[in-house]
């Protein structure tokens, strides 16, 4: 099995986005009541890290932020994930920005893959990691690596954050709202994390 791996460049746009959301005294509240490091407030702190150990920061953080929101933390973790779409584009390589601008002139039916698969690319820490499949008449966005869910064990699938990039990139690509159900996970005992963006009537 693929071991889990983060940009730590991700990572640092993660927390950047999270306390610009949640508020810096709230998340400075979620460390000190999940006993995370202090360090964690500084976004720039990820950025000497490896891909492993920003995995694990990043799982650690999302666990945290489901104990102390409870219920809310699905909410939250969508919006967060939304809103991390534009500032994961904005620290998108050359090549990947001009991918993403022959996008948006395609017939809007056939911009929803090639998006996916550019979120894909940016979500990924090394490629195959995330992959994007048609299932007539739906799409598959597949994580097989899903570093969110690293030694994370929950009845329900807990990738709400990776679930709000994918709505914002689509909604990026369509300008329309699309249905998404995460139907597998691995913090649920899947062997993988498993999106489907529902298309079919």
């Amino acid at each position: 099995m693929k071991p889990a791996g983060l940009s730590p460049r991700v990572m640092n746009r993660f927390i950047e986005t999270l306390s610009a959301g949640i508020g810096a005294d709230t998340y400075s509240g979620v460390l000190a009541n999940s006993d995370l490091p202090k360090d964690w407030k500084l976004p720039g702190y990820f950025l000497a890290m490896n891909e492993s150990q920003a995995a694990e920061s990043y799982a650690r953080l999302q666990a945290a932020l489901r104990a102390y929101y409870g219920r809310g933390a699905r909410g939250i973790l969508l919006r967060i994930g939304s809103k991390l779409w534009e500032p994961l584009m904005n620290d998108a390589p050359i090549q990947s920005k001009a991918r993403s601008a022959l996008i948006r002139p395609l017939p809007r039916a056939s911009r929803r893959k090639p998006a996916l698969e550019l979120l894909a690319g940016r979500l990924g820490a090394a490629s195959g990691d995330i992959a994007v499949h048609n299932e007539h008449p739906d799409l598959l966005f597949v994580d097989y690596v899903s570093p969110g869910t690293l030694r994370q064990k929950d009845a329900a699938p807990v990738c709400f954050v990776t679930l709000g990039l994918i709505r914002e990139c689509l909604y990026w690509a369509t300008g329309e709202e699309h249905d998404i159900e995460e139907q597998h996970c691995k913090a649920a005992g899947g062997q993988h994390c498993e999106f489907r963006i529902i298309l079919g009537a």
